[in-house]
């Protein structure tokens, strides 16, 4: 365990960030390589149909996780506040909530797959392998919930490296089924699916055993697992709040992909590995994000205004550091990096990826921005404000797809994102200084 509420900012931030960065890392790692060997061994009609459901699997698998992380910025409060009981009466019932909601969400998409691809425009052509690629991350689902659910808790406490371990195991024996399942077996797309899901399940069983071991304040009774109003309240309102924002920017990302869908396989393919080499540019917001919202909530329960405020510029700075490196390799070695992504060399492909590429990364201040404001926000209570802005976000991009993109094409997707970032940043910047001008006041009065 570890208690963000002391030390010094930069240190603090660095140490907590390093095993979130490396454990992101590793997760990319493996849906690259799903990406890579899908290529590699069933061709560019496979990855197609892949990607055509891509963003389907990022809305329901990102929602999960929006929900463990809003769960967890309780959990961090509570330990800022020292209260064992109340930290381990969160624990247990993140779990139960989790695993009934991602069960719901699973049956719900299941059964409405028919409905979803019409709206996404999958292609005859697609329809089948998507089905038997999205089926299978749908109904495995609940494991993806419960580890991080244990993740984020555990990262709650302080302890980022745990959850590491276990994602660098789940993503080698990943990377190990996938080239069995597609490459041995001949399993075509359900076997990358299979083998997802599959390690994801193993890593929820490791960190659930370790998390009972190793802390004794998440040994939970079945007392703990009876809600009461207040805390269950508060974690479904966090919960929801976080896995409403995220849904909303994979939801918005889904709308786009309906689009995209009607451009070809060739655009497809380019924006599959253009979103792929966007995680990895954007994973330091991502982790960022994760340690201001355990940090913020740490702190904000232990009314450190002042570290929240000193801690929001450090990440900031940093990620500025980055998106210049990320501007260099936009300009130099990106098409390297789309063929070695995609395995594939069409001309026409690593053009449009690379032009997708280098426009947006040009705006990348302001999606860092986005990223570290509303986490913060979660953690210092405010579920309203980061939920209007990927609301702003959805319907922004609803209007690309629907009115530019076929006027300007692609091209109309490559805007998309810059215009909407600028507008859903807007009401983090008001909400965040009214919070932090309203927080400052009351320490004044009581003081």
């Amino acid at each position: 365990m570890k208690d963000l509420t002391k030390g010094k900012i930069l240190k603090v931030i660095l140490t907590f960030a390093f095993p979130v960065f490396i454990g992101n890392l590793f997760n990319l790692a493996y849906n690259l390589a799903d990406t890579r060997i899908i290529g590699s061994f069933l061709g560019s009609e496979a990855l197609a149909s892949v990607g055509s459901v891509s963003t389907l699997s990022d809305l329901i698998v990102g929602f999960v996780f929006g929900l463990a992380n809003g769960f967890a910025v309780l959990t961090a409060r509570f330990f800022g506040m020292k209260d064992e009981g109340k930290v381990r009466k969160s624990f247990a019932l993140s779990l139960e909530f989790g695993i009934i909601i991602s069960v719901l969400i699973g049956a719900l998409s299941y059964f409405g797959l028919p409905l979803i691809f019409r709206w996404l425009n999958v292609s005859e052509l697609h329809a089948g392998a998507a089905r038997a690629y999205i089926v299978i991350i749908i109904l495995g689902l609940v494991f993806s919930c419960i580890y991080n659910v244990l993740a984020s808790s555990l990262r709650a406490i302080g302890d980022a490296y745990t959850p590491l371990i276990f994602l660098i195991i789940s993503a080698v024996i990943n990377v190990g089924l996938d080239v069995l399942f597609v490459a041995g077996l001949n399993k075509g797309v359900a076997g990358a699916a299979l083998a997802t899901v599959i390690s994801q399940a193993l890593s929820a069983v490791l960190c659930f055993i370790y998390a009972m071991v190793r802390y004794p304040v998440f040994r939970f009774g079945f007392a703990d697992l009876v809600p009461e109003r207040d805390i269950a309240g508060q974690l479904l309102s966090g919960g929801f709040s976080m896995g409403l924002m995220s849904s909303l920017v994979a939801f918005g990302t889904l709308s786009l992909q309906t689009a995209i869908n009607k451009l070809g396989s060739k655009i497809i393919v380019a924006h599959t590995g253009a979103r792929k080499l966007t995680n990895l540019y954007m994973m330091p917001f991502s982790v960022f994000g994760t340690t201001m919202a355990t940090f913020s909530g740490q702190n904000f329960g232990a009314k450190r205004i002042d570290r929240i405020k000193k801690g929001l510029l450090t990440a900031l700075g940093i990620n500025a550091i980055w998106i210049v490196l990320v501007q260099i390799m936009s300009w130099t070695i990106c098409p390297v990096l789309i063929r070695l992504i995609t395995a594939v060399d069409d001309p026409y492909i690593i053009h449009n990826a690379v032009l997708y590429q280098r426009f947006d990364t040009s705006f990348y201040i302001i999606a860092a921005m986005v990223t570290l404001f509303r986490n913060t926000l979660q953690g210092m209570g405010d579920h309203i404000s980061p939920v209007i802005s990927s609301g702003l976000e959805l319907a922004g991009k609803v209007v690309i797809a629907i009115t530019l993109t076929p006027i300007l094409a692609y091209w109309g997707i490559i805007i998309a994102e810059p215009i909407v970032w600028a507008i859903m940043v807007i009401p983090l910047i008001i909400s965040l200084a009214g919070r932090i001008r309203s927080f400052s006041k009351d320490r004044q009065i009581t003081a």
